[in-house]
């Protein structure tokens, strides 16, 4: 397999300050960095799919230089794991900060996503 292959999808708008979606993907991990939201949820989507659609039975999506989390892109992430299950394919999500664990827990959708856990620091 080649190197990691990175995708940028700029945000829409014209306000001052709009950030970026950056993936990268590698193996069985796609990195995503930047705010995760209505804006960036096709590209984010697109790049799950393909994935899972080659031939990776896993993928782990790892949100640790996501800054923020919204309900269309907490929905993109529950969907694909159900998506993924019912294909055969394991789709897990680490790296969540604590503002991406809020979203996904008052959007009642972190029963659907299987995220996983810190490591404990000594």
């Amino acid at each position: 397999m080649s190197g990691p292959s990175s995708t940028t999808s700029s945000g829409r708008g014209t306000g001052i300050g709009v950030r970026t979606m950056d993936i990268v993907h590698e193996g069985q991990t796609l990195w995503l960095s930047g705010d995760f939201d209505v804006r960036s949820t096709m590209e984010v989507r697109s790049a799950i799919y393909e994935r899972l659609d080659g031939f990776e039975r896993d993928l782990t999506i790892d949100l640790t230089d996501v800054h923020t989390l919204d309900i269309t892109a907490a929905r993109v992430l529950a969907y694909a794991t159900i998506e993924a299950s019912r294909a055969g394919h394991h789709l897990r999500v680490r790296g969540c900060g604590p503002a991406v664990r809020r979203m996904l827990q008052l959007s009642r959708l972190a029963r659907f996503i299987e995220v996983e856990r810190a490591a404990a620091s000594a």
